[in-house]
Order: structure tokens, then C-alpha cells, then sequence
């Protein structure tokens, strides 16, 4: 047999999804599992966005897009930004792709050399360390306390821009955390970032809409003009519009940028799905006005889940500004036992034990590069998450 890459060497497959899948299999045997460890509305797609891709369907559209994507949705796309962020995009400047994740893959090839740095503020989306060293990058970690809110500093920043500093990414409101920057923050890290012209900023923007006592939302390339040729904004319809599945992302970007991950991608998914780009051109000119109702619901299992979480010895749980999930310290728990006498040493340890003994699925704070916390989502029924607060009670109740 044949060696492998080793641009592959570190690279592990998603911590995520190997968990989700092990709730799964549980699952499959029979065992009662409550699954708050995967990042997916529970909501269904709505019926408007459904009807539009079965209509396209019977119309045929089933052919070749453009690589970054029809005309039609690319114009969609420009409106969006314009409307709902002050973006002022042409055609030309939007990407389209398989998922917001193919995206950032797309940029980082398109961009890093080896030895190429990428600021990530901690903590962070698991897959970002990952695409940017598959792209021959290096992740440069900015630890963010609970105390700042797990939003970065100017100071944090200006410490790691180094000659090697290529992009910095910014996710808010953020996964895991549910930190939200708002426009006075991000204006003071423009401050910095407008002295170092060769760094280029990704802002993810997935939970764009999921915000919330009544929080505005902000980008940094409104807030700060001077960095809009600097900036990819990235989006996608997977959270706002429960279209996780779709695997339909975009983001808007200099010409130049997005020519060059066009180049990337027709050579390996050529474009998104026909289909899911006509489900997501509904879904951005279509009503909006079931969203309320919706971030209203995730806003109450938030406040359901600070509450009982905060309740349980050993947990303590910051309240999130946005996105569906909470991220409690877990610190007052490390280190006690469990009933068969085994040493909880480390938050995947509590997770592997809540799992086992309480039936509940969540995923540790250190596959976020911030040890100590736990993730869970609060995308489910609110009686399935008082369930699994009484689980997850019960259990640490056990330990010694």
C-alpha cells in the first residue's frame, strides 16, 4: 500500500461529527440518547423555500450553474448584503459554494503558502485549525477569557499579527460561545488591523440573525469602509433558514479574491447544487418574516439552559449574545470521581461520563481550543433540554 500526504499529518476528521456519530450508533442500539452536541436547527426548512426547488425541478433546472453560481442568486445575494449590512457587492464579487465550509476551504487554498499565519481567536470553530493547515497554513491562537466576554482584545490582536500574518478570522456571533462583537469592538480592531494592509479578514457570519435582547447585528467591513477590499463576509442559508443539509454557502469579496477560489473550485465541486442554489434564492427573496418567531424560541432555550446549568455544582454558564448554544465552565469538575472510582481529568473525560451515565451527548470545550467548558446545543425541543439538565444534574450529582 501506498504512504499517504503529509499535508495530512495532524489532520483528524471532524471531533464533531465523530461524536454526533457515536450518539448515532447509541442511538441505533437502543440506548435513550438526547443529542445537544450537533450545531443544526431542529427546525424544518420552510414550506416556501421547498415549493420554489420543486418548481425549479419540474422546470429543469438541473444543468451546469456558473461555477460561483447562478446570475439570479449572485443578484439575490448583493441585494441581501445591501440590505440587511450596507454591503455594496456586484455579481462578480460573490462566491458561491458547497456549504459556508467550502468557502473558507476555497480561500485558504487560494491564498496560503506554506508557513502562511491565520489568526483564530479562542474559542473557535473546530474545522478552522484544520482547513487552514490543510491549505499549508499555520493557526496562531488568541486566547479569549470568559471574563472578555470570549471576544478578542485589540491589544490580543496587535500581539499576534506577526510577518508571516495572513488572515484573521472573526465569528460572531460565535461557535461556540454565542460571544457577539458589536460595532464598537469591531471598530477597535479595525484600529489595529488598518496599520497591517497585509492581512486579509474572514468574518463569519453564519448566525447573523440569531442575536439576541434585541441586539443589532454588525460586520466589520460596514463598520469600517477602509477594510471592505480587505475582507471576505462570509454567509450561508444552513442556520438562518434551517438548510443545514442544502450545503449552500456564499460570501462576498474583491473580484480578485473570489476569481481566485472560483479557480479552486472548478476543480473539485465545480458549483454548488443547482437545486440548493434555487432553494436558497428563494430563501433570501422570499418572506422573512418567520424569523422572529424563531430566534424568540432559541432566545428562551438559551435563557432555560444559563438557568439550570447555572443551578448544578461544578457548572457555571456565561449567558451567550447570540447563535444556539451554551458553553458552561466546567473547571468546578475536573478532577472529582466517578462512582466506579476513575478520575475525571479533563472536560472530554466529564463529556465521555455525561455520555455514558447520563445519556447526554455535548461535545468538550478543548476541541474549541478552550479547555475546561462544555458545548451544548440548545437547538431542540425545550423538553428534551430540561431532560437533559436533569441528566446531566443527576449525574455530577454521582461523583465524589
Amino acid at each position: 500500500m501506498g504512504t499517504f500526504a503529509r499535508r495530512l499529518d495532524g489532520i483528524a476528521p471532524s471531533p464533531i461529527a465523530v461524536l454526533s456519530q457515536k450518539a448515532r450508533e447509541l442511538k441505533t442500539r437502543g440506548v435513550d440518547v438526547i443529542d445537544l452536541g450537533v450545531g443544526e436547527p431542529d427546525f424544518d426548512t420552510p414550506d416556501y423555500i421547498k415549493e420554489a426547488v420543486v418548481a425549479a425541478l419540474e422546470r429543469g433546472e438541473t444543468k451546469y450553474t456558473p461555477t460561483n453560481g447562478s446570475l439570479a442568486l449572485r443578484q439575490a445575494i448583493c441585494a441581501k448584503f445591501e440590505r440587511e449590512n450596507g454591503l455594496a457587492y456586484t455579481p462578480d464579487q460573490i462566491a458561491v459554494a458547497a456549504g459556508a465550509k467550502q468557502v473558507i476551504f476555497n480561500a485558504m487554498m487560494a491564498t496560503l503558502d506554506p508557513g502562511d499565519e491565520v489568526i483564530v481567536p479562542a474559542p473557535y470553530w473546530a474545522s478552522y485549525p484544520e482547513i487552514i493547515r490543510i491549505a499549508g497554513g499555520v493557526p496562531v491562537y488568541v486566547a479569549c477569557s470568559e471574563a472578555d466576554g470570549f471576544t478578542m482584545s485589540p491589544a490580543g490582536l496587535a500581539a499576534a499579527i506577526g510577518p508571516r500574518s495572513k488572515w484573521l478570522f472573526l465569528n460572531s456571533p460565535g461557535n461556540p460561545s454565542g460571544a457577539a462583537y458589536d460595532a464598537a469592538q469591531l471598530r477597535a480592531l479595525a484600529s489595529v488591523l488598518l496599520a497591517h494592509p497585509q492581512v486579509w479578514i474572514l468574518t463569519d457570519d453564519i448566525y447573523e440573525h440569531l442575536l439576541f435582547d434585541g441586539r443589532r447585528f454588525a460586520t466589520l467591513a460596514q463598520v469600517e469602509p477602509c477594510l471592505f477590499e480587505r475582507t471576505l463576509t462570509l454567509n450561508g442559508v444552513s442556520k438562518t433558514y434551517a438548510m443545514t443539509g442544502w450545503r449552500l454557502g456564499y460570501a462576498g469579496a474583491p473580484d480578485a479574491m473570489v476569481r481566485a477560489m472560483s479557480n479552486v473550485q472548478t476543480q473539485s465541486t465545480t458549483h454548488a447544487s443547482s437545486l440548493s442554489q434555487a432553494g436558497a434564492l428563494a430563501a433570501l427573496t422570499g418572506p422573512q418574516d418567520f424569523l422572529p418567531g424563531r430566534v424568540a424560541s432559541f432566545e428562551a432555550r438559551r435563557n432555560l439552559m444559563v438557568e439550570r446549568l447555572n443551578g448544578i455544582a461544578g457548572l457555571s454558564c456565561r449567558r451567550p449574545e447570540g447563535a444556539f448554544y451554551v458553553f458552561p465552565s466546567c473547571a468546578g469538575l475536573i478532577g472529582r470521581a466517578r462512582p466506579d472510582g476513575g478520575r475525571l481529568a479533563s472536560d472530554q473525560d466529564l463529556a465521555l461520563y455525561l455520555l455514558d451515565a447520563a445519556g447526554v451527548s455535548l461535545v468538550p470545550g478543548s476541541l474549541f481550543g478552550t479547555p475546561g467548558h462544555l458545548r451544548l446545543s440548545t437547538a431542540a425541543d425545550i423538553g428534551l433540554l430540561r431532560a437533559a439538565c436533569e441528566r446531566i444534574e443527576a449525574a455530577v450529582n454521582r461523583l465524589q
